[in-house]
């Protein structure tokens, strides 16, 4: 009986920590959001971070969505080749780098390098009490730094997709066209006659979601990290695996919202 009232004990803390934790969440969202449609605006920092998320993120969301262009070129060619369909390549290439690949790619290594920076950055300040001196010198924490930071990921990271866009079509024209023998002409003809609007709307929409999220879950873990060092690890961490397993979770979402 004590074992049976033990777990259900556990059972019932677990949840209650898990609706608590979204309750914090939800409020959290909802005032960085107001603060962010709401003056005084902060433009200097907000620039500031269009370069921190967006410009110093293109090297490795290029190299990426390069790389998995070609793959996806070399594995397609692979797979419809056994069945003599092999001009069928670049269009799964251009609609997998534009639906999916690009903005999921591009949201996981953002959320690699912007989320955890943005965890280690606003955890220290919390942990060396710079963010009780904001509230001291009657400066909002929110307005001076979360709002910019959320207002920089929802519109820097579909910039860097269409970019990814292009590179990641790019890469599997590269792999088509000097490595397996497509006709130049019929490879680009294949991939935009394909091609519909719809397409790269539905990747920059996901890549807006994915940039609010992987920002937002920086912002949040960093602003309620804990004392020390090791505080302040952990909240980086939980921030790169927050917002990763979210990123799948809205893939699925958004992808079923537009394709089903």
């Amino acid at each position: 009986m004590n074992i049976i009232l033990s777990s259900i004990n556990t059972i019932g803390a677990s949840v209650i920590t898990f609706l608590a934790s979204i309750g914090k969440i939800s409020i959290f969202t909802g005032k960085g959001l107001y603060h962010s449609l709401t003056p005084p605006i902060y433009w200097r920092i907000i620039f500031r971070q269009f370069m921190q998320i967006g410009y110093y993120s293109l090297p490795v969301v290029a190299l990426t969505t390069l790389f998995t262009g070609m793959v996806l070129a070399l594995q397609s060619y692979t797979g419809f080749s056994r069945f003599s369909a092999e001009g069928a390549v670049s269009t799964v290439v251009v609609l997998s780098i534009t639906r999916e690949l690009a903005p999921v790619l591009a949201g996981l290594m953002v959320a690699g390098r912007v989320g955890a920076a943005i965890a280690a950055e606003i955890g220290t300040m919390r942990v060396t009490e710079q963010i009780d001196a904001l509230n001291t010198l009657s400066t909002n924490p929110y307005k001076y730094l979360i709002a910019p930071r959320l207002i920089a990921g929802i519109t820097m990271l579909p910039i860097l997709v269409l970019i990814g866009d292009v590179i990641g079509i790019l890469g599997g024209y590269i792999v088509g066209v000097y490595s397996l023998g497509f006709s130049p002409e019929n490879y680009l003809k294949n991939s935009w006659e394909y091609l519909e609007a719809m397409d790269v709307i539905s990747g920059l929409i996901k890549a807006s979601v994915f940039g609010f999220i992987v920002t937002l879950m920086g912002c949040y873990h960093g602003y309620n990290s804990g004392r020390g060092a090791q505080g302040v690890g952990l909240a980086t961490t939980n921030a790169v695996v927050s917002a990763s397993i979210l990123i799948l979770v809205f893939n699925f979402i958004i992808t079923k919202i537009f394709f089903s």
